[in-house]
């Protein structure tokens, strides 16, 4: 029998807190959304001054880096390159960057979404907090 690592109270209390810490220092409002492995919310963020729509796009984010394990920068880049065929219409809302797979010992235990920021604060975000949990 496999045992499956999975995040905790304790592990997405430290994601949100990291990612928080990070939006804060950088004085940006955003939405932060941590999903485990099957892309289900756990936690979730609307910071002062964030748009609301920042908290469904968070989610998506997060749910499209846990789901298919790997940073939703990754389709962005495959649509600017011209690869859009494969793309279902549910995921168009998280294909964009700032979704960061939360990964321990190669296995992926869920993700954060950050948006509300610029592409690449909303994943630098993103990856500080994941990064964070592996200290």
């Amino acid at each position: 029998m496999q045992t499956k690592h999975v995040l905790t109270s304790v592990e997405v209390t430290a994601l949100m807190a990291a990612a928080r810490a990070d939006a804060a220092h950088r004085k940006l409002a955003v939405s932060i959304a941590v999903v485990d492995d099957g892309g289900h919310p756990l936690a979730l963020e609307r910071t002062d001054n964030a748009a609301p729509v920042t908290a469904y796009v968070a989610i998506e984010k997060a749910r499209t880096a846990a789901l298919c394990r790997r940073e939703s920068k990754a389709f962005e880049d495959m649509i600017n390159g011209g690869r859009v065929a494969w793309l279902s219409v549910p995921m168009l809302n998280g294909i964009l960057e700032g979704g960061v797979p939360v990964m321990v010992d190669g296995a992926v235990l869920g993700a954060v979404g950050v948006s509300g920021a610029s592409p690449a604060d909303d994943a630098s975000i993103a990856q500080s907090a994941a990064d964070a949990l592996r200290r």
